[in-house]
């Protein structure tokens, strides 16, 4: 394995993969070190994930240059990343014990209640566009609940990978409680199979979602699947233009475009349309795009050559079906995996931009008559991760997003983000499962009915 550096195509290391017999050996050390953790109260064990949240601040600059580093975070954006990760470590050190605490139940039995009891050591594989969050946001109520983690990491941030592991170590964690085990992809299947191992959290592809899925199923464990997303933006001909703009334009470029609850599909009614699409545009070429490192940048290189590329073919074939190019669109001439901040037109059903996610700074806007198309429009997706609706009547917004939007995580007047106090999660081709809040760290549990005569 090995980390390139996307500002400038040169490799920063090498990292050798581990074997069956070494990983047989964490998954042991993992097990012993689970059935100690386990017996801790809720109290015992926040107090060490307090511990990880502390250096997770105080390391936040130095966290932030490694992922600007690997895969193109603007440094700012880097430094939130590890703010949220510590939230999400303080919240669940806070609550854990309060969304597990057994409950009773009332039925012809002298007693009978519910309980939660962790499973054992869950396989985490995560992908590299949040190499911190997407990992801290599984680890932190799955460690919290009991159980162990085993990290396969996306290969081209096996230094974060590296980073995670040792602010656990710092904090107290037991030996080998949360693991990296740097396997290709190819041999997920193996890991998935050990007896060792009793359920998988896949955070990536809707490609490696029905994998995991499918290994997982084939030998009866338990898997959450966060996968991609197409997420449609609504603009309705009351919205607040310029407030929608910004909050459009923010989405579709946060983290250069690679999230998979980013905005991506911008619906607009006819009457606003011309106004928004001025709009957007300016908008987008205010942003800065460069190394990531630089002062002022917030649009860096994307994490890969191949991704880049991919996503210039699908510009390509999207503006040969007759979508019409904006604004970009072109990769820049030097080094790095840069591409700039792009916008596509006359998006229709069938094209390129219209059916597929686009990972990365390019934006697809579709003209509809009224808002029921537009809501018809936003369905129209395999996917359903996130969708967002604009407009000032808050009634008729929440209406939409309650009732007629087909996504897990349906938001107004804001864009679509995670949140530890709130469940995380798509239905359709983006998966199934809750991340965070209560509904989170109860993935991974046992839930056991007592019952005493």
């Amino acid at each position: 394995m090995q980390t390139i550096d996307p500002t400038t195509g040169k490799r920063i290391k090498i990292y050798p993969e581990f074997s069956l017999s070494k990983i047989d050996g964490i998954l042991n050390r993992a097990e012993k070190s689970f059935q100690s953790w386990r017996a801790l109260s809720f109290k015992e064990r926040a107090l060490i994930m307090k511990k990880a949240s502390d250096i997770l601040r105080k390391g936040k600059d130095r966290y932030a240059r490694l992922m600007a580093q690997e895969m193109g975070k603007p440094f700012v954006q880097g430094q939130g990343e590890i703010e949220k990760c510590a939230f999400v470590c303080d919240f669940y050190a806070e609550h854990a014990e309060y969304f597990l605490t057994p409950e009773p139940v009332r039925t012809e039995a002298s007693k009978s209640f519910v309980t939660y009891e962790p499973l054992g050591i869950v396989l985490a594989v995560m992908p590299w566009n949040f190499p911190f969050w997407q990992v801290f946001r599984c680890a932190a109520p799955t460690l919290m609940a009991g159980n162990a983690v085993v990290l396969k990491h996306a290969s081209n941030v096996c230094g974060c990978a590296l980073a995670i592991e040792k602010i656990f170590k710092e904090a107290g964690f037991p030996p080998a409680l949360f693991s990296n085990v740097f396997i290709s992809s190819a041999e997920v299947k193996d890991v998935i199979e050990h007896t060792l191992i009793k359920a998988v959290s896949l955070t990536g592809s809707t490609g490696a979602g029905r994998s995991i899925a499918s290994h997982a199923g084939g030998v009866l464990k338990k898997a959450v699947l966060e996968l991609g997303g197409s997420d449609p933006y609504i603009i309705l001909e009351d919205a607040d233009l310029e407030s929608a703009v910004e909050t459009c334009v923010n989405s579709r470029l946060i983290n250069g475009g690679q999230s998979c609850i980013s905005a991506k599909r911008f619906i607009v009614v006819a009457s606003v349309f011309k106004e928004f699409e001025e709009r957007f545009i300016a908008k987008m070429q205010m942003q800065r795009m460069g190394p990531p490192l630089d002062e002022g940048v917030n649009l860096g290189p994307m994490a890969r050559h191949d991704l880049r590329d991919q996503l210039q073919g699908q510009v390509r074939r999207s503006t040969k079906q007759g979508a019409k190019l904006l604004l970009g669109g072109a990769i820049p001439l030097g080094p790095g995996a840069f591409y700039p901040p792009t916008v596509l037109s006359n998006v229709r059903p069938g094209m390129a931009a219209y059916q597929e996610e686009l990972f990365g700074p390019v934006a697809a806007l579709i003209k509809v008559t009224d808002q029921q198309e537009a809501i018809h429009t936003a369905n129209d997706t395999v996917f359903g991760l996130g969708a967002a609706v604009f407009t000032r009547n808050i009634k008729k917004g929440e209406l939409i997003a309650t009732q007629e939007l087909q996504a897990g995580c349906c938001f107004v007047n804001d864009s679509v983000k995670s949140d530890p106090r709130l469940p995380f999660g798509g239905i359709k081709q983006s998966g199934y499962g809750r991340e965070l809040a209560e509904s989170g760290i109860r993935e991974f549990v046992n839930v056991k009915t007592i019952y005493i005569k």
